[in-house]
């Protein structure tokens, strides 16, 4: 795994707020540089993104600008200082983008989806030093995002990142892609030298919940965010819906609520907090394996007698009574359906 890597050691004060934004896609010259003016005037933002080349769902959409966009990528760092970044899916995109002097690359979504086509990055980045930010596949698999990120730290790439962009999912949802937090909580898990960032407009995919869910990601501890923005995102060339304009974005980051970091007072009442929580967590713990006890008598029992396993008018009365009683107690039914679906799960495979 790669050794500690924290972008914000580039700035001033490492403890800020570290903002990407800019263009889904560079579309003209002007678009760019009216769009890095307007970021200019951002403290947070250090960062200017760009999608110079797109993967598109569909041949007949707009699938980027392409190398004459790097000069104009290029050009807004020379004016106003910025950082550049850009997206990258095959050797060719890599090999460019060093060439124009982009300083940070990503890896998109649907190109971590496919372990050939990482693999070939990560073999043409070999013995670079640019830091690569990984985003999570389009599916909720934590495997392929940490497989990504090992195939690239195993190429020698000592600067890596992620990025949480939500995943897709068959229920309808209010977010485009679905920000399922325990994910990329369990990455961090898993490699705490990765840092993460929110890639807030695609989880989002629309201006109004940007703000919410800027907000529910710095809960969760996020370093920063990649954020879309365009001089005119209505007349924007891909994802109109998502972006904003950099005064919007500087209205959004000036509500947020960044929170702190403890003190020794606050660490102590959390000490106590936590004790608490560790000795429920037992008894939780406890009251399971007995319930599992008896599960696993019921299925002695089911085999003995030639009685099927799944009871599914059994199984729908004792969710159904569950589901009401955590109502009552205040827990959100989404909670306990979720916690009473594993334990089931589990019940019926000692049953087998």
């Amino acid at each position: 795994m790669s050794e500690s890597f924290d972008i914000r050691k580039w700035f001033k004060n490492p403890d800020e707020l570290l903002v990407i934004s800019g263009p889904c896609s560079v579309e003209s010259r002007e678009q760019l540089l009216k769009t890095a003016e307007g970021l200019s005037k951002i403290d947070q933002v250090k960062v200017l993104r760009g999608g110079i080349w797109k993967p598109r769902t569909r041949p007949e959409a707009f699938e980027g600008i392409g190398e004459k966009g790097l000069l104009w990528m290029g050009e807004a760092k020379e004016r106003y200082g910025f950082l550049t970044m850009t997206e990258v899916a095959v050797p060719e995109h890599v090999e460019l983008a060093l060439k124009y002097g982009i300083d940070i690359l990503w890896i998109g979504a649907r190109t971590v989806v496919n372990p050939f086509s990482v693999q070939e990055l990560a073999d043409c980045l070999k013995g670079c030093d640019i830091p690569v930010f990984v985003k999570n596949p389009i599916a909720p698999d934590l495997k392929l995002w940490l497989g990504a990120i090992e195939r690239l730290s195993g190429a020698g790439l000592a600067c890596l990142g992620g990025i949480h962009r939500g995943f897709s999912a068959i229920e309808e949802s209010r977010y485009r892609n679905a920000p399922v937090w325990d994910i990329p909580i369990e990455l961090k898990r898993l490699c705490p030298d990765i840092q993460i960032i929110t890639d807030v407009s695609h989880i989002c995919g629309c201006r109004e919940l940007l703000q919410e869910v800027a907000q529910e990601a710095l809960n969760f501890g996020t370093i920063g965010f990649m954020i879309e923005s365009h001089c005119n995102p209505e007349k924007a060339l891909t994802d109109a819906n998502q972006q904003i304009t950099p005064e919007s974005l500087k209205n959004a980051l000036d509500k947020l609520v960044v929170r702190k970091k403890m003190v020794d007072k606050d660490e102590v009442i959390l000490k106590n907090f936590r004790s608490e929580i560790d000795v429920i967590d037992d008894e939780i713990l406890n009251l399971v394996a007995k319930r599992m006890n008896v599960s696993e008598q019921i299925g002695k029992f089911k085999k003995e007698h030639k009685v099927t396993v799944l009871q599914m008018d059994r199984w729908t009365k004792v969710l159904e009574k569950n589901i009401n009683k955590g109502l009552n107690l205040g827990l959100d039914e989404e909670t306990v359906k979720q916690i009473f679906e594993i334990i089931h799960k589990g019940s019926i495979k000692r049953q087998l």
